[in-house]
């Protein structure tokens, strides 16, 4: 059984950066699709970044140039590097996995495991 969990959330300050990370348990990250969604107060959940499992990369257009996901294969980690931040990414930001083959994980209907979550605050 998967299973994630995410560290490196916090509070910034606009224009600076944070690095959050997703280890994976209980199968091979290197096999599925892993993004991050985010939620803030009273919106719905939202698309971030996801990496395939062959490296493809997907992203929202409002981290385009600024967020970076990445796979460490060797530690089975997913990383979601965040430059540039603005108070609208302020959220909770949540590690996902899509484990059906082949998949492009670009919505919330594809997750079949979601992370605990972790806060990220970007202050003005």
């Amino acid at each position: 059984q998967v299973q994630l969990a995410e560290s490196g959330g916090g509070l910034v300050q606009v224009g600076e950066s944070l690095r959050l990370s997703c280890a994976v348990s209980g199968g091979t990250s290197s096999r599925y699709s892993v993004g991050w969604f985010r939620q803030a107060p009273g919106n719905e959940r939202e698309f971030v970044q996801s990496i395939t499992w062959n490296g493809s990369v997907r992203y929202a257009p409002a981290v385009k140039g600024r967020f970076t996901i990445s796979r460490d294969s060797a530690k089975n980690t997913v990383h979601l590097q965040m430059d540039n931040l603005l108070p609208e990414d302020t959220a909770i930001y949540y590690c996902a996995v899509a484990t059906s083959p082949r998949t492009i994980l670009i919505t919330s209907a594809q997750v079949d495991v979601w992370g605990q979550g972790a806060q990220v605050t970007v202050s003005s």
